[in-house]
C-alpha cells in the first residue's frame, strides 16, 4: 500500500477523500467507491499503486487519439478500480475491483519496459487511471525526465486540485464525455456531467492535447438534439477538438443490442455541423475515420483500421493543398 494524498481527517479516524467529486466518506477498514483507496487506522492508502492488470503496445489510434502522433505505437498499461458505476462498462473485470492476478512494478521499471518496446510514449488506460493517482503522477513525472510522454484515457471525473498537479506531466488526454443528458449521468453513472465539463475546460486551458469520446448507447444517450448540444458546447471551446462517436456493444449488465450504424451516421452529421473533426469508432469505415482538411476537403490522414497513411500534410501540420493549419501533433 502507498500513502494517498488529497483527503481530510474527520472525527473518529473517519476520512473524506478529495481525489474525485464523489468525496467519499471512508470509515476505518473501508474503501471508497473506486475500491482502490482504503482507510487503514485513520490513514488513507492507495491499494493499487504499481499494480498492473493489462500491459501492451498499441497503435495510438486505438486509445483513440487521432491527432497526437498519428501512425505511431504507444506502450499501454492499466491497473484496476473506477470511480463511476457504469453498468455497461467494457472493462468491468478490472474496473469493478481487484482481480486475482496483478503484476507489480515501480515507476522506473515501467519506464524501462516502455523504452525496451521502442515506444516514445506511455498510456494509462483500460481502467480509470485517475484512481491510481499517486502511481500515475510518480510515473509520468519520471517518464518526462527521460523524454517519454504520458497520456491518459480517462472519464475526467477528478477534482481540480489533483488535476492541476497531474497535467504538469501529462501531454494528451482522451476524455469520455458519456452523454449530454444530466439524468443519464446521475442515474446510470452515479456522477455529475458538470465535473467532466470542468475537466475538459481546464486541461485545454493548461495546454494539454484533448480528444473526446462519446459511447452511444441505444435509448440512453443517442438523441440527435443532445448530440447537437454537446457538439455546440465543445465548439464553444474550439471547433478543432476531435470527437469520437463510438459504437456500443453489450457488456457487463447491459443486454441492449449494439448501436445501429445508421444512428451513428446521423449523430456524426449533426456533430459535424459544429466541429471540424468527427470520427466514428468501433465501425470499420475508412471515410469516417480519415482526417480531412475542413477548408478544402483534402484527405490528410487516411485510416484503414489501424493502418495509417499521412498524406497531403506538411511537416508543419498544414494542408499541402490550401495551407490551412491542422491541429495535429506529428
Amino acid at each position: 500500500m502507498k500513502p494517498a494524498i488529497y483527503f481530510d481527517e474527520l472525527e473518529g479516524d473517519v476520512l473524506q477523500c478529495h481525489l474525485c467529486p464523489n468525496r467519499c466518506i471512508i470509515r476505518p477498514g473501508e474503501t471508497g467507491i473506486c475500491k482502490a483507496r482504503k482507510n487503514v487506522k485513520g490513514m488513507l492508502y492507495s491499494l493499487n499503486y504499481g499494480e498492473l492488470t493489462s500491459i501492451g503496445t498499441d497503435p495510438i489510434e486505438k486509445k483513440p487519439l487521432y491527432h497526437f502522433y498519428p501512425g505511431t505505437m504507444i506502450f499501454s498499461v492499466g491497473s484496476w478500480g473506477c470511480n463511476l458505476s457504469c453498468d455497461f462498462c467494457q472493462n468491468w473485470e478490472i474496473s469493478k475491483g481487484r482481480p486475482r492476478i496483478v503484476q507489480r512494478v515501480i515507476p522506473h521499471q515501467l519506464i524501462e519496459i516502455a523504452r525496451s518496446e521502442g515506444t516514445p510514449g506511455l498510456a494509462f488506460t483500460y481502467n480509470e487511471p485517475t484512481v491510481s493517482f499517486e502511481f500515475v503522477l510518480d510515473t509520468s513525472r519520471a517518464a518526462a525526465k527521460e523524454g517519454i510522454y504520458s497520456v491518459l484515457i480517462t472519464n475526467g471525473y477528478i477534482e481540480q486540485e489533483p488535476l492541476k498537479l497531474l497535467v504538469q506531466s501529462i501531454s494528451a488526454m482522451n476524455i469520455d464525455l458519456k452523454g449530454w443528458n444530466d439524468e443519464f449521468y446521475a442515474k446510470e453513472l452515479g456522477a455529475s456531467k458538470k465535473h467532466v465539463l470542468d475537466t475538459i475546460e481546464f486541461v485545454l486551458s493548461a495546454g494539454v492535447h484533448v480528444e473526446i469520446t462519446t459511447l452511444i448507447i441505444p435509448g440512453k444517450n443517442d438523441s440527435l438534439d443532445e448530440m447537437r448540444e454537446e457538439a455546440k458546447w465543445l465548439a464553444s471551446l474550439s471547433r478543432d477538438i476531435p470527437l469520437h462517436i463510438t459504437r456500443y456493444f453489450p457488456n457487463y449488465k447491459y443486454t441492449i443490442p449494439p448501436t445501429d450504424v445508421k444512428t451513428l451516421n446521423e449523430l456524426h452529421n449533426v456533430a459535424k455541423e459544429h466541429l471540424n473533426y468527427v470520427y466514428i469508432g468501433n465501425v470499420p469505415s475508412e471515410d469516417l475515420n480519415t482526417t480531412y482538411c475542413p477548408d478544402c476537403g483534402t484527405s490528410l490522414i487516411k485510416r484503414r483500421g489501424f493502418d495509417v497513411e499521412i498524406a497531403n500534410l506538411t511537416e508543419e501540420s498544414r494542408c499541402s493543398n490550401c495551407g490551412k493549419e491542422i491541429p495535429v501533433i506529428l
